[in-house]
């Protein structure tokens, strides 16, 4: 059982994307929805399109893919 507990201030928080100069960089990346498999993760958007059109050449029936998208965020305290 723990002890009480004190709030000094409430404060408000906001959800941002992080785009400080140390933020881990956005990826992107395509999966095949019939198969499963993927392209790599990549910095932008062009090789992973690559690949899926690719896919689809060699897999004619594979025709439907998701997007992955990774993206760095940060909280941010409002005082």
């Amino acid at each position: 059982m723990s002890g009480p507990k004190t709030i000094v201030k409430p404060m408000l928080w906001s959800l941002i994307p992080d785009r400080e100069p140390d933020a881990e960089p956005m990826t992107h990346a395509m999966r095949c929805a019939v198969c499963g498999d993927g392209s790599e993760d990549s910095g932008s958007w062009e090789a992973p399109q690559t690949w899926a059109l690719e896919h689809s050449g060699r897999n004619p029936s594979h025709h439907t893919y998701r997007e992955i998208v990774e993206r760095p965020w940060r909280t941010i305290m409002h005082g």
